[in-house]
């Protein structure tokens, strides 16, 4: 029996405190729920996860590298604040065969001017935002018909 294909699903910074941080724009739903229900999901198309979470940008990078060596079949990522303000993402998705798949739980661009700027987003094929959880799952749906 074949092992079955794999996303990894990478969380940027202050994503831990889901669940209490700013509920009034990223709800209530915890990180660790994110993680249960995208696996649940994935499982509905023969799909592992690799589910991560870090603080750290070069973190992010190694696992974008992690994702390319392991051939995943794509990398759904949500860098948080980084997507405004990291090259090195970006650069790090434009670099990996995975195809990298773009989410948020709000939507950037109903907030600060500053968010409006989406790095990642320009070596991403897809971006799912504003519907909080079900972003993630969208993403999930579309890396599976990959």
């Amino acid at each position: 029996q074949p092992m079955p294909s794999t996303l990894f699903i990478l969380n940027g910074p202050n994503l831990n405190l889901l669940g209490t941080r700013e509920p009034e724009i990223y709800g209530t739903t915890t990180l660790a729920e994110i993680e249960a229900a995208c696996a649940g999901k994935a499982h509905e198309h023969g799909l592992a996860v690799e589910f991560r979470q870090t603080n750290h940008e070069g973190t992010l990078v190694d696992w974008l590298h992690e994702a390319h060596a392991a051939d995943a079949k794509a990398v759904i990522i949500n860098a948080a604040a980084y997507t405004h303000t990291s090259v090195a993402l970006l650069d790090a998705a434009k670099a990996i065969t995975p195809p990298v798949i773009e989410v948020h739980l709000s939507d950037p661009q109903t907030r600060e001017d500053f968010r409006h700027v989406s790095y990642i987003g320009e070596g991403a094929v897809a971006c799912f935002k504003g519907k909080g959880l079900p972003s993630y799952l969208d993403a999930i749906d579309a890396a599976a018909a990959l």
